[in-house]
Parts: C-alpha cells; sequence; structure tokens
C-alpha cells in the first residue's frame, strides 16, 4: 500500500480517537470527495480495520483504502439510527466505492391525497404527508388507465378547486356535465357521500373488485329494465375495463398480503436482482435492477445493500420482503422497514414449499435477463470496440483512442454561462467521470472564452492533482482529473479546435491530440477537422455513431445543468412573491415536496404539515397556486 502524507491528516492519532460507540463513517479522497459510506455496530473496531495490514480487503476496498486522504464520523445512538443515516449519505453523495443500483428509474404510483375531498393523482415520489400510495406500477399508461377508470366509475374529483360544505362554489365544470364528478363542489354531493366513494377507489386499489363489479351489474340491469340503454352501455363498458385490469394480474399467493419477492442471479462483476410486486395476493407487476458489485461480495452482503438502498425513500413498503438467503443484518433492517412503514416488516427467506418456488421464480427470471442483457453487452463491446479502432483509422492515430472526452457550453442571451465534460471509455459512456463547470470569467454569449476557461481549469486541476498523485504514489487513472483523454473531441470547426490547442500548449500537454466535429447543415457531424484536415465519415460506420452519440450527449448533458440552474432561480423567484413565505419556509417547502410541481399540487392540510408552516402560510401558498389571489 503506498505510503500515506500525514502532514496534513494524522491518521495514528485519529484512529487511536474513534469512540467504541455505534455511528457511520465517511472516507474522504483527494478532492474531499466523499468515495465510500459506511456504518458499524463499533466504529473503533470497524475503521481500524481498513487500515490494518492483517485485514484481509478486497480489491475494490484496497483501491478505495490507496485514496482515502481523510475520514469523519457521525456518532448516533444505535445501529438503527446508523443505518438511516449511512441511507441518507449514500442517496446524497454517491460515493464511488459503495454498492449502488445502476438504475435510476423510478416507477409511477397512485396517490389517494389526505384532504377534505380526496383527489386520485399519479406521483413519482412520495412526501412525507398523510396521503395513501399504491403500487408501483410498470408504466405510465397503467397508470393512467387505472386512474382514468377510478374517476368514470367512483367520481372522484379532478379538479385544485378550494371549497367546502359550508361555502360551496357557484359554477359547475365540465366533469360534471360529463358524468365525472357528483359536484361536491356545488353542493350537490354531501362530503359523506363522497369519502363512500373515495372508500370504494381505494378497496379498488386495494384490488377488491367483486363487489364493485356486483353493484355495477346490479345497476346495468337496472338501467336496461328502464330502457335507459345509454347508462347500462356506460356500465357494461366499465365492468369490462375493470374485468381487463383484474385479468392483467395473476394469483400467486394463498393469502391476501403485500410482499415483494426478491431473486438475484449474479456473474463475476455483473449481478441483476427482479423484485416481483404482490399486492393482495396479485402480482401486479415487477422491476428489475442492474447492481455494481465486488465480486468478492458475498450474496447476503449484496441483497442487504440492495434492500437498505432500494426501499430508502421508495413511496410503498410491503409488510413482507422474501429473500433468498438470510441476511447479515436482518433484524436492523426490519426495524428500519418497520419504522419506515409505521407497520412491522418481516424478511423472511422461504426452505420450502409454494414460498420458496416463488422466489426461485424471481431468480429465474434475474437468470433470463441476465442472459439477455449478456448477450446485448457482448454486442454492444463488440461495436464499441469496432468505432474506436475505426475512430484510430480514420484521424491516423498511433495508439486506440480509448478515453475519448468531449465539452460543451450552454447559455440563456449570455446569461447563467455553464460548461459540461462528458468521458467515453472504450467506446462508451463513463458518466462517474463527467463533470461540470459554472464559467465564472466570462459575461454575455462568449462560447470561445468561455470554453477557454473551462478548459483551462479542467487541465490546471489535471496537472495539479498529477502533483500529489506523484507524492502520495498513487495512479493516474484513479483521480477525478489526472486521467487525462487520449482524444478531445471538440464540439465545432477550426474555432473551437484552436481554443483546445491553444490551452494544451499554454499548459505544456503534448499527449493529448484534438480534433474537431464539423456539421452539416442539420448540425450533425459531417466529418472530422484533424490537423486542418477535414477527414470525411460514412455514416455507416460504428465511428461516424459514436461521434453522434458524443454530440448528443454533451449537449443533453450541458443544456440538463443549465436548465437545473435556471430552474432553480425561477423557484426562487418565484417562491418569493408569495407573502409569509421568507429563506426558512422556502427551504422547508423545497425539503419536503422536492419541487414547484408538488408544491402547486399539494392540498392545504399537506402544506399545513409542511415543517415552518402555519395555517395562514399554508393558505397564502396554496391561493398562489390556485389563482384566489
Amino acid at each position: 500500500m503506498p505510503m500515506r502524507d500525514n502532514s496534513k491528516f494524522n491518521f495514528d492519532e485519529e484512529l487511536k480517537k474513534l469512540p467504541a460507540l455505534p455511528g457511520v463513517y465517511m472516507m474522504h479522497g483527494p478532492k474531499d470527495e466523499i468515495i465510500y459510506v459506511g456504518k458499524a455496530k463499533v466504529l473503533k473496531n470497524r475503521v481500524k480495520q481498513y487500515f490494518q495490514k492483517s485485514y484481509k480487503k478486497s480489491v475494490k476496498i484496497q483501491q478505495m483504502v490507496s485514496l482515502v486522504e481523510r475520514f469523519e464520523y457521525i456518532v448516533v445512538d444505535s445501529e438503527l439510527e446508523a443505518l438511516m443515516l449511512e441511507n441518507n449519505l449514500i442517496k446524497e453523495h454517491k460515493p464511488r466505492y459503495n454498492t449502488l443500483l445502476k438504475d435510476d428509474k423510478t416507477y409511477p404510483y397512485i396517490k389517494v391525497t389526505f384532504e377534505q375531498y380526496p383527489r386520485v393523482l399519479k406521483v413519482r415520489k412520495r412526501a412525507t404527508d398523510k396521503g395513501k400510495y399504491f403500487g408501483p406500477y410498470a408504466s405510465n399508461d397503467q397508470v393512467n388507465e387505472v386512474i382514468d377508470l377510478i374517476r368514470r366509475t367512483f367520481h372522484i374529483r379532478n379538479c385544485n378547486k378550494v371549497f367546502s360544505e359550508d361555502a360551496p362554489l357557484v359554477n359547475k365544470c365540465m366533469y360534471y356535465d360529463i358524468h365525472q364528478c357528483d359536484g361536491p363542489c356545488i353542493g350537490r354531493q354531501s362530503k359523506a357521500d363522497y369519502k363512500i366513494q373515495v372508500d370504494k377507489a381505494v378497496d379498488f386499489l386495494n384490488g377488491k373488485y367483486e363487489d364493485i363489479v356486483k353493484e355495477l351489474h346490479r345497476k346495468m340491469m337496472r338501467a336496461s329494465d328502464n330502457l335507459d340503454f345509454e347508462t347500462a352501455m356506460e356500465m357494461r363498458d366499465l365492468i369490462k375495463a375493470i374485468e381487463a385490469v383484474q385479468n392483467r394480474q395473476k394469483i400467486v399467493a394463498y393469502d391476501s398480503g403485500d410482499r415483494d419477492i426478491i431473486g438475484m442471479r449474479r456473474e463475476f462483476s455483473d449481478c441483476i436482482v427482479q423484485i416481483f410486486f404482490v399486492r393482495d395476493g396479485k402480482i401486479i407487476g415487477r422491476d428489475h435492477q442492474f447492481v455494481d458489485i465486488d465480486q468478492e461480495e458475498t450474496d447476503e452482503e449484496i441483497l442487504n445493500d440492495f434492500i437498505e438502498q432500494y426501499y430508502n425513500g421508495t413511496p410503498f413498503i410491503p409488510h413482507e420482503i422474501w429473500v433468498q438467503t438470510e441476511l447479515p443484518e436482518k433484524n436492523i433492517l426490519e426495524q428500519w422497514l418497520t419504522r419506515e412503514k409505521g407497520r412491522k416488516v418481516s424478511i423472511i427467506t422461504p426452505q420450502i414449499g409454494k414460498k420458496e418456488k416463488l422466489v426461485e421464480l424471481a431468480i429465474t427470471n434475474a437468470g433470463i435477463l441476465m442472459n439477455r442483457y449478456r448477450q446485448q453487452y457482448r454486442e454492444q463491446d463488440a461495436k464499441c470496440a469496432k468505432a474506436v479502432k475505426e475512430l484510430q483509422d480514420i484521424i491516423g492515430l498511433e495508439k486506440p483512442p480509448i478515453r475519448i472526452e468531449s465539452y460543451d457550453i450552454s447559455n440563456t442571451m449570455g446569461a447563467l454561462n455553464v460548461g459540461s465534460m462528458v468521458v467515453y471509455q472504450n467506446g462508451k459512456p463513463k458518466n462517474n467521470d463527467y463533470r461540470k463547470f459554472r464559467i465564472k470569467s466570462v459575461q454575455g454569449p462568449d462560447d470561445y472564452a468561455s470554453m477557454y476557461e473551462m478548459l483551462t481549469r479542467r487541465f490546471e486541476h489535471g496537472l495539479s492533482e498529477m502533483k500529489d498523485n506523484a507524492a502520495a504514489g498513487k495512479d493516474n487513472s484513479m483521480g477525478s482529473f489526472s486521467n487525462f483523454p487520449d482524444l478531445i473531441c471538440m464540439d465545432g470547426g477550426k474555432g473551437q479546435v484552436n481554443v483546445c490547442r491553444q490551452v494544451l500548449d499554454e499548459l505544456g500537454i503534448t499527449s493529448v491530440e484534438v480534433c474537431g466535429m464539423v456539421k452539416d447543415d442539420h448540425h450533425r457531424t459531417r466529418a472530422l477537422l484533424y490537423d486542418d484536415r477535414e477527414l470525411p465519415l460514412s455514416e455507416n460506420t460504428e465511428a461516424f455513431k459514436l461521434l453522434t452519440r458524443i454530440q448528443d450527449e454533451v449537449h443533453r448533458f450541458a443544456i440538463t445543468y443549465h436548465r437545473s440552474l435556471r430552474e432553480k432561480s425561477q423557484i426562487k423567484s418565484l417562491l418569493d412573491d408569495i407573502k409569509g413565505v421568507g429563506e426558512v419556509r422556502k427551504k422547508a417547502l423545497m425539503k419536503r415536496f422536492g419541487d414547484i410541481d408538488h408544491i402547486r399540487t399539494a392540498s392545504l392540510e399537506e402544506l399545513s404539515d409542511c415543517p415552518s408552516m402555519d395555517d395562514h402560510s399554508a393558505r397564502q401558498v396554496y391561493d398562489f397556486f390556485h389563482n384566489n389571489r
């Protein structure tokens, strides 16, 4: 292991100070970024192990330890609190050496709001509120279909109107006219009757279809007897729609419980976890997640970490989670999940019978996915390798451009100038190495000057990091900026290439090749500019496809970053316009609801329940977004 420079952080002294208490520890890398987060029952024992030569460590952990410049820790009262804090820190910092889920997708849920006259909404994240959540569902289409069916069947309101039973509104809306709402807002439906319909909708979402279908059938027959054939046909269509939803759900359990069935399949450093969502005894959907693993990790450790991450912040936690092997921290996980759900949650490892076969089914499906995606990855790897080789041949490079970097500038009329850097390794995006830059020295829309600043900062960082690595005996490929590209693909022609060459010449960097992606009239790459020569590209080559992907990705990354800054600025100014909402309340609202759309759709009760908010300020916010100012 490389020698450490203890001049800034004395490892020997700090290790002696570690308390014999539960807590969470954070390892910091060369740029003081958090590269690993862990929890410990006894901090003193756990953290010391990383720096003991006699303690057996995996290759991944050895690499991590070699990069640690300092560590810090937070003491908590129990293992449960340590687990919860570890979850939050991993979610916040996404440390590169923690086992992380590769997929960042979220599945839609259905929410029944907590207010006087509840609504049924589609959501992707859960606020800390009193609403009821159902799902997850496999697709947006499925959620939209169910919500539409609920509104047509139970006449649940689809508006943001503010009203009460004592103070009804005057004007009705079109949903009342088309018989999809019974008009509680205009006094045509009592609060008690509306609650009955909401309760039926909740039963429907819980999979209790039988009584609902029977009631609709009675209405259909009654309408038919009264020669009201239009209503009879409407009831018939609703019955068919409910039965279609019901038929897509397969009974898989002998009881009506809610559970997630988890199966895992791994090969080398590849791992896929399959989850079946069982609600009220029926499979309503499934999910799969790719997990980055260390080959030396055990199945138990992988599943333990997976459950910690997967259920951290999820809108719904089932009563039971079935897994294929006993987990080392089962008791702590159960305590945490129970606390999050508010009811007892059990982690079960079935051994025999139908339960075991269901877990085996999840494992089998994970294996099928593994085989399918392995073949796809092989084909993708072959195409990427071919693209890199073609690029080498087209430009005439001595060695293949294994690491390619590209840059772009984004602004709005010269405001909020930002830069983006994307990295492709072996022809595939290396997302962890992407970087964002806030342009500091340029005012107005000057892309050349902005590019000059970004490239200068990027390579000055790299040179500085190289010196630190040399002193500490570390590999440059492990650094944030010290890993220089073989090739830079500038998004543009001669002007952009000259800016890049100027920066590299000024810094004395001679090992990096530079080319420009010359665009056609449709802003697509038609040729490469290298050594003042245009090199034509055929659209049928893998090199052309790779450059197109790089061009699209660097644009997307820059625009997304710029848009996020712009939205933050707009949100701030929007909330500034609400009387009685200062900095503390703005921060509380954003922390609770996440974004402006969730604040806009929140009920009055949900706003009042937010920390730092009172009834008056909640009313101010609610009225602001519902045009009642």
